[in-house]
């Protein structure tokens, strides 16, 4: 149980300090990934991004909802071979209804404020991904999963 609460800790410290997320989505015939700001609840169950409507992600989550995003601290440095720690969630993505988006929307901007005119356009989908797994790596080969509980 204390191994668990370490790694919740740790988790919820790399979510908080990273802005950016390398989101993998699929079209049915290939892998495709891009970078997404991001944000995550505090009980670690949904990661927020939001995108254009416009763009392939979009359209591959519309296609295929079950997504990977992968979360780092490296520093580009020898020693993140030994000190870095990543972090690939999988889960499903939904676009967020209107029933409970403002508070999603408080919480995608208190970490990117910067992208308030983006998110508000018309065409700006906020996207929520309930989180079933994250794979923790760190020390370079450690790796732990953390499954979380279903509703």
């Amino acid at each position: 149980m204390e191994r668990i609460s370490f790694l919740k800790k740790s988790l919820k410290d790399l979510l908080g300090r990273q802005r950016l997320a390398v989101l993998a989505t699929q079209d049915g015939m290939q892998p495709y990934g891009n970078l997404v700001a991001f944000a995550a609840t505090r009980d670690l169950k949904y990661i927020l991004f939001a995108t254009s409507q416009a763009t392939r992600k979009y359209s591959n989550i519309l296609k295929n909802p079950r997504v990977a995003m992968v979360i780092d601290n490296r520093s580009n440095q020898e020693e993140d071979f030994q000190k870095a720690m990543a972090v690939t969630a999988v889960g499903i993505v939904r676009v967020v209804e209107e029933k409970g988006k403002r508070r999603y929307q408080r919480l995608y901007l208190s970490k990117h404020p910067y992208l308030k005119e983006f998110l508000l356009t018309p065409n700006c989908a906020l996207l929520r991904m309930e989180v079933e797994t994250y794979y923790i790596v760190s020390q370079f080969q450690e790796v732990t999963t953390l499954e979380l509980e279903k509703k």
